[in-house]
């Protein structure tokens, strides 16, 4: 098992800031799984309009979150850094739940899950957790395509 900082992190997904939503990377096993965090602070751009009287972080930036995680475990897995030639896409969501909001100075801990690889199509096990309370689980479809 192995960690990565956030510049171990930037070396493997094209994000950046405000979408880059995986601070550190807990624990990581090749070709298995991946436990990261999202330290959620009260300065995130959604939180002013996200809701203005009760900040709560968007359940769509939560998977997001989850997904790029994902590519995290994939890119690791396949020792591949980032190209600018390749784009890890998020193709697909199944039973994706969410069982309770995220707040500012929430800790989101992102565990992900490889399931099967098949023919460059990855499916994933995912849960977001905060204080080992389940937040939100999904099932996640990736692929990698040279753009």
């Amino acid at each position: 098992m192995s960690t990565m900082n956030i510049h171990e992190i930037l070396k493997y997904l094209p994000h950046r800031y405000p979408l880059l939503l995986v601070d550190r990377v807990i624990s990581f096993e090749a070709g298995k799984d991946i436990v990261a965090l999202k330290n959620v602070s009260i300065n995130e751009p959604f939180f002013s309009g996200h809701f203005p009287h009760y900040p709560v972080m968007p359940g769509v930036l939560i998977v997001e979150a989850l997904a790029q995680a994902a590519a995290l475990l994939t890119l690791r897995t396949e020792d591949t850094i980032n190209k600018d030639d390749t784009v890890y896409y998020f193709v697909g969501i199944d039973g994706v739940r969410f069982k309770k909001p995220v707040m500012a100075g929430d800790q989101l801990i992102l565990k992900v899950a490889i399931e099967r690889q098949i023919k460059g199509l990855w499916k994933y096990s995912a849960r977001a957790e905060v204080d080992g309370q389940l937040i939100t689980e999904a099932k996640l479809l990736c692929t990698a395509r040279n753009v």
